[in-house]
């Protein structure tokens, strides 16, 4: 196989507001939302949204691209599992390696949207975290958000990764992986191919407050990884080798967002699936902003997900500032 994700998956319940208020400082940065403590706060809709995740989204957006894709991760016996597996299945991800768990929940998150930016309530079940048994090394392997509980499988898959260097991994730390912490997560960061996050992520990763990107790439690639990919919202997305430093704004937008949640996990997973397609790293840089400019047009981090021929397409129409520099 070509491409197999590892991470959990979840039903996502966007629910969006109608009366809130933004709060942000004067750099337009840590934002805050407020509402009314102890009201009845009206919302304007509520969609539920089954088999999302970074991982799941990165397993759909290498099936949408035409990798042959799989998924490592759990679910609960029950309707949203259900719902979970029918979605993977109608997107041709292979399921064989999805748990169903008798006593363990499905998870479900919720997200709060106002205009187009969201904040999103996450919990994540204590599923059993393993390489399955019979496991074949796929081409890449990328490996995103699972719970806090998951210590002791990061180490069995660094020490897999050892003894299979036929298979690469895209590493994209969730929020428990960060808090582990870069020491306990040492010896996976020494066995990844491709690292990805974006900037708040990579100062949290490296204990550091605001940092330049070069420093941010240089120290980020000191841990291990070959290649360094940091995303950085409107300032668009910078990747390093070691050798080549690039940079590419973001893809313009057709029309206004309509809400953010996925735009990373398509811009990172797609970098990652132009290099399993055998792309330079300049080509996989051009695409992955391509992809994410798409997904923000819907709600749910999968339905703009973009076919090759889509994608490719919208490349060749990119108006002529839309390129990579060396920086």
């Amino acid at each position: 196989m070509d491409f197999i994700a590892i991470g959990d998956t979840t039903v996502d319940e966007f629910i969006t507001l109608k009366e809130a208020k933004v709060n942000c400082d004067e750099n337009n940065q840590n934002c805050t939302l407020s509402m009314r403590w102890g009201d009845k706060i009206p919302y304007e809709s509520s969609i539920l949204v089954p088999a999302v995740g970074n991982a799941a989204n990165a397993a759909v957006a290498a099936a949408r691209l035409g990798l042959s894709a799989g998924f490592i991760s759990n679910v609960g016996k029950d309707h949203f599992g259900e719902e979970i597996l029918a979605v993977f299945a109608r997107e041709g991800v292979d399921t064989k390696y999805v748990a169903v768990n008798d006593n363990i929940p499905t998870n479900h998150h919720f997200v709060l949207c106002y205009e187009a930016e969201r904040t999103i309530l996450i919990r994540h079940e204590a599923y059993p975290y393993a390489l399955p048994d019979g496991f074949v090394p796929p081409k890449w392997i990328y490996l995103s958000s699972i719970g806090k509980n998951s210590e002791e499988f990061h180490n069995e898959l660094a020490q897999w990764l050892v003894e299979h260097k036929e298979t690469k991994l895209a590493f994209q730390p969730g929020t428990f992986q960060i808090k582990m912490g870069r020491e306990k997560l040492a010896a996976l960061y020494s066995a990844t191919e491709v690292l990805a996050c974006n900037k708040e992520e990579a100062e949290r990763i490296l204990d550091l407050g605001q940092t330049d990107i070069r420093e941010l790439l240089e120290k980020i690639r000191a841990l291990g990884p070959k290649i360094a990919l940091i995303t950085d919202g409107i300032n668009g997305a910078f990747v390093s080798n070691g050798t080549e430093s690039l940079k590419v704004p973001m893809y313009p937008d057709p029309k206004p967002p309509t809400n953010r949640t996925g735009a990373g996990d398509a811009m990172t997973s797609t970098f990652v699936i132009a290099l399993a397609l055998g792309k330079s790293l300049q080509e996989a840089l051009l695409w992955g902003p391509v992809n994410s400019s798409s997904v923000v047009q819907h709600i749910g981090a999968q339905k703009g997900l973009l076919t090759r021929e889509s994608l490719e397409k919208l490349l060749a129409e990119a108006p002529s500032n839309y390129r990579v520099e060396s920086f």
